[in-house]
């Protein structure tokens, strides 16, 4: 696993060379003169990079906020003992947004192309599947944040390239997800995908999974999208489910981290004490004791105190920051892989999916199941007064306490996924509260990713002017 991350930290330096040194390019930088490279040599740095710096949060050579960091800030799941401004009080400046925005463009999706391009010249099907799978994965995750983006425009040399629509980019994630499952079923070529697939090690029937499994994901999010309806969305993603993860043992985690120094997990690296004193947040703390949930000590360290205890964002800051409880070994050990997309979600995916079409009873045991399932893999004993009991109070779904109880135990099953603020926007839980110090002139809580400097100053559109991070995404209905 150490020789894995090496591996694909090192090609990013080779490959991303000119992209990065901490000046993140736009997209409209030429990318025709691609690094020539095998699809085995492209293919690491990929998923490395998505596992560490989209669905793990950080880059940690620069020290720098990703994604998912950045969205369990708002969602309060995480807390920052430093000074306002910052982003958990909703400090969000389009400079702030060159990381996120060159990590998508030029670190993935750019050399995502050439893996595709490649992969389409010499034959080499399985690469190509995998190249559509992840262009999906980072397509959704880059609309779900930013909205309309440029894509179909933005790699063929030109200086401006028009914005796409959020809902053409949605049918373009469709189509490349359909197209990866039927190029999967031909010859997969000459070079096939082995170790230097992080993911699956080349068993491409689990791609495939993916694949269907993303289809359920995006399906979900358009619920509340112009002319879509819930039960219609919600039949589409339980077809999907159908041919998706049916075990964890499916599930696409970047499992490559080790505790040598410059090899840790992100999250780790996130929350180590040279952060500055990045701790759980109050609102995440109080659901889990409230509820008595027996995941809480696998979730959370005790604070200097002896007591669990979560700070509340953006309040002020206090000198001994160890009072507060942190982030356990079990999802920021130095060794702790990252989840892409976790087994759970799917579990309530099925949930959610299956009460808008057949009802809170229908929805029940496929809920507790998620739960039991999610008990199970950290470690609980599902015969444990403390499991059973809280099954017992968290078990009954009804029409009016579904939803609401589908989308906590999500978010605590997926416990710092960057998906848990889409979840939010499309369906407002969990419940959260605006911060106590907002930064001035911010009057609800954001919904959305400022469009970067450079961006905004070399790629002028209509679609990127005047944007503010509490407007709505295309599919974000109230």
């Amino acid at each position: 696993m150490k020789m894995k991350l090496i591996y694909g930290l090192c090609f990013i330096t080779i490959v991303f060379a000119a992209a990065s040194c901490k000046k993140y390019l736009d997209v409209n930088t030429d990318p025709n003169n691609p690094v020539t490279a095998s699809e085995n040599l492209i293919l690491p740095p990929i998923i490395t990079d998505i596992g560490t710096t989209v669905a793990g949060g950080t880059f940690s050579v620069s020290n720098i906020s990703g994604v998912a960091e950045i969205n369990a800030y708002w969602m309060q799941q995480i807390s920052l003992n430093q000074p306002l401004p910052q982003f958990e009080s909703y400090s969000f400046p389009t400079g702030e947004a060159e990381f996120p925005w060159g990590e998508m463009y030029i670190n993935i999706l750019q050399n995502l192309k050439r893996l595709s391009e490649e992969a389409e010249a010499n034959g080499n099907h399985s690469y190509g599947v995998i190249s559509k799978v992840l262009t999906a994965y980072t397509l959704g995750v880059t609309t779900d944040l930013w909205g309309d983006i440029p894509y179909t425009q933005a790699f063929e040399g030109n200086l401006h390239p028009a914005y796409d629509k959020q809902e053409d980019i949605y049918n373009l994630i469709f189509k490349t997800l359909d197209s990866a499952i039927t190029e999967n079923q031909i010859d997969p070529g000459n070079l096939t995908p082995g170790v230097d697939d992080f993911l699956y090690q080349g068993d491409m029937s689990k791609w495939e999974k993916f694949a269907y499994a993303l289809k359920a994901r995006h399906y979900m999010h358009l619920t509340k999208a112009p002319g879509h309806t819930a039960p219609a969305q919600a039949t589409l993603a339980l077809d999907a489910l159908s041919h998706a993860f049916t075990s964890a043992d499916d599930e696409a985690t970047l499992d490559i981290y080790s505790d040598a120094a410059g090899h840790e997990s992100p999250w780790f690296k996130n929350t180590e004490i040279g952060q500055g004193g990045v701790v759980l947040g109050a609102p995440l703390i109080d659901s889990l004791v409230s509820r008595s949930d027996p995941r809480l000590p696998i979730i959370a360290n005790k604070g200097s105190q002896g007591t669990y205890l979560g700070r509340e964002s953006s309040s002020d800051v206090v000198p001994d920051v160890t009072i507060f409880s942190t982030i356990a070994d079990y999802y920021a050990g130095p060794s702790t892989p990252v989840p892409i997309l976790p087994y759970s979600e799917l579990e309530f995916i099925k949930a959610e999916a299956t009460f808008y079409v057949s009802g809170a009873a229908a929805a029940q045991p496929i809920y507790q199941q998620a739960i039991k399932d999610n008990m199970v893999k950290l470690g609980l004993n599902l015969t444990s007064p403390a499991v059973t009991g809280y099954l017992a109070r968290r078990g009954t779904l009804t029409a009016e306490n579904a939803l609401q109880r589908i989308m906590e135990e999500k978010s605590i099953a997926d416990f710092l996924s960057a998906e848990t603020f889409t979840d939010w926007r499309r369906t407002g839980f969990p419940k959260i509260n605006m911060v106590a110090n907002p930064q001035a002139g911010i009057t609800t809580i954001p919904r959305r990713y400022p469009y970067s400097a450079q961006e905004i100053s070399t790629n002028p559109q209509p679609e990127n002017t005047n944007v503010k991070i509490t407007d709505r995404v295309w599919w974000d209905q109230p």
